[in-house]
């Protein structure tokens, strides 16, 4: 009888610690509730010499980078990120480059970093063949050396997104990605969190708390020198054509990676990336 009792008090004192929640911080979060992007937590970049053939301009400008609210946020509560593409033909950057669209891009450098945590954001976002938009985490340094973490990316085709690692011998068309297929009824222009839960040794990406994908320290050195152990800062991005969509939807005219349909689309102001809100954790 001693025994029995020391066996059901043993358990009633190990039960709730198995089980109790993990208590964690907040690193991160906007919500978009201000009038406009806040840039003590993000920087707007401006780019005229593309990466990946791509075919769009960043540009600092609100007719591509703003915040909506209301029935304009689709659904968010607090408010939205809207990152927009538009139709602007022959715009030359002060690299004397010309482009055809304009876009936008932020990034939190130098600003909010973090090493270890989860990474997630509440986004939707218009599909069509050649728009890229993307959430992902990046080290400083020389890519891909620093280590790269694509949370989040689609090329038009909205019913699936993709997770990637980048870094020394596995980026570009790396080895190490995966394609998420949404469950039917469900697409990329409906609300969806995108996460990444990233320990010393594993990270476990997820869309909407169900794991997509997990690569394992192992995993990255049968190809290279795992690239995780450094401070990263997030980018929240609208990119249009180049390698990657082009790779997919094989469109070559009227732009590289970009169909007439999506040009259309972007001419008529739909193109459009919503952001409801960022968020960085890290387990106390």
């Amino acid at each position: 009888m001693k025994s029995l009792v020391f066996l059901i008090a043993l358990i009633t004192f190990a039960v709730p610690r198995c089980f109790a929640q993990q208590q964690t911080d907040t690193i991160f979060f906007d919500d978009f509730k201000a009038k406009s992007i806040d840039r003590s937590k993000w920087n707007v970049e401006i780019t005229g010499n593309t990466v990946n053939d791509e075919q769009q301009a960043y540009v600092d400008s609100s007719s591509v980078l703003y915040i909506v609210h209301g029935k304009n946020a689709e659904g968010a509560k607090n408010g939205a990120l809207v990152i927009k593409a538009i139709y602007h033909q022959g715009y030359t950057s002060k690299e004397h480059k010309k482009y055809d669209f304009i876009s936008g891009r932020i990034n939190s450098q130098h600003k909010i970093e973090f090493t270890y945590g989860t990474a997630s954001a509440r986004m939707k976002m218009t599909s069509g063949a050649g728009m890229w938009p993307a959430f992902w985490a990046l080290g400083n340094g020389k890519w891909p050396d620093c280590g790269e973490i694509d949370m989040m990316e689609t090329v038009g085709d909205s019913s699936w997104v993709s997770n990637a690692l980048h870094g020394p011998n596995y980026f570009g068309n790396t080895p190490l990605a995966y394609r998420y297929i949404f469950p039917a009824g469900s697409d990329v222009s409906q609300w969806h969190i995108y996460s990444v839960d990233w320990t010393p040794d594993k990270l476990v990406f997820k869309t909407d708390n169900q794991i997509t994908y997990t690569v394992t320290r192992a995993m990255v050195e049968h190809y290279g020198h795992w690239a995780f152990d450094n401070a990263k800062f997030l980018i929240l991005n609208f990119a249009l054509g180049g390698g990657y969509p082009q790779g997919v939807n094989k469109v070559t005219s009227p732009y590289f990676g970009i169909s007439q349909a999506t040009v259309d689309k972007i001419k008529a102001g739909k193109a459009k990336v919503l952001v409801d809100w960022v968020l960085v954790t890290k387990v106390k």
